[in-house]
């Protein structure tokens, strides 16, 4: 790789849609190493807990980060930006679409656009994560590096491309991951200092609140486009392979209900029976009763019941 090839990898760690029109895409498997050397480095840090140890402190917060980062993908980046199955204002919009940006998982468009192309194609070989077509660690994490999967298909959310906001986070997507690794590591140190009894310091809560509870939603997130077409139940014969599983689902806050999903994708709720535990349509349904969201698409009778075995 020669030096100005290595400058426009890198440039794509600060501006993702200046870099795209740099991107090899006639080699769409290719996994540009350069490029993805801050997903590998967030992976690498986590060796840093047997340097700074843990504290109850240390974890509550990698709990915390893991639950509400985990709830801004499945409830916004997925049922909202992705299905529009809600409706809600521009400004908690905004809010939602940087609490999903600070997983690391790329902007709010970029996320939305490849899991609507999901939808259309989904267990066929233009399905860029489709276990049966690609194999398993392809559709976990491969395609997420890979050059064809890099650009934002705009074309395919030209709902939002009106957000000026939206599309400033999307193009500087690691902007919002990087503030959240100084605002821990401020806090920990500001813990340190003022409250020496939590146990905690700048660095140990940017490795458990950033860099452990980051892998954790990423891994959590990947699963249910890999082992959610693998393993689990079909409760309808859908046209693709996704299945239901319930440990996947209390994983990823209601996101196993895979099948379901596929089924009938506009419905807010995944977990089309009471016993299918779905938390992030429980918050959704109390953010409704508190006048935050609207027009929560609701599960047709017909739809929970047609084909099901």
């Amino acid at each position: 790789m020669s030096i100005a090839e290595r400058v426009k990898s890198v440039s794509a760690w600060f501006d993702s849609h200046a870099a795209a029109a740099d991107i090899d895409e006639s080699r769409p498997r290719h996994i540009d190493v350069v490029r993805i050397v801050p997903f590998l480095a967030i992976h690498a840090s986590i060796v840093g807990v047997g340097w700074v140890g843990w504290s109850w402190t240390a974890l509550g917060v990698a709990a915390v980060l893991y639950l509400v980062r985990m709830f801004a993908i499945t409830g916004f980046y997925h049922r909202y930006f992705s299905h529009r199955s809600f409706k809600t204002t521009r400004i908690l919009q905004f809010v939602f679409a940087v609490m999903g940006n600070s997983a690391a998982q790329r902007g709010p468009l970029w996320w939305a656009a490849h899991h609507r192309h999901h939808h259309t194609c989904a267990d066929t070989p233009e399905d860029a994560h489709s276990p049966v077509v690609h194999g398993f660690w392809w559709s976990h994490v491969g395609w997420f590096l890979a050059n064809g999967n890099f650009r934002t298909r705009l074309e395919r959310v030209k709902d939002y491309e009106c957000y000026a906001e939206l599309l400033f986070l999307d193009r500087y997507d690691m902007l919002v991951p990087l503030i959240l690794v100084v605002s821990l590591f401020m806090a920990g140190a500001a813990l340190a200092a003022w409250a020496p009894q939590l146990h905690t310091n700048g660095v140990q809560l940017v490795i458990w609140g950033f860099s452990v509870s980051t892998v954790l939603t990423y891994h959590a997130t990947f699963t249910i486009n890999s082992l959610d077409h693998m393993w689990g139940t079909r409760r309808y014969a859908t046209a693709d392979t996704s299945r239901n599983n319930i440990w996947l689902a209390l994983l990823t806050l209601g996101e196993g209900w895979h099948n379901n999903h596929h089924h009938y994708p506009s419905t807010a709720r995944q977990g089309f029976y009471w016993w299918e535990i779905d938390v992030t349509y429980y918050v959704i349904k109390v953010m409704e009763w508190c006048g935050l969201v609207w027009d929560v698409r609701p599960l047709p009778e017909k739809a929970r019941t047609a084909s099901a075995g």
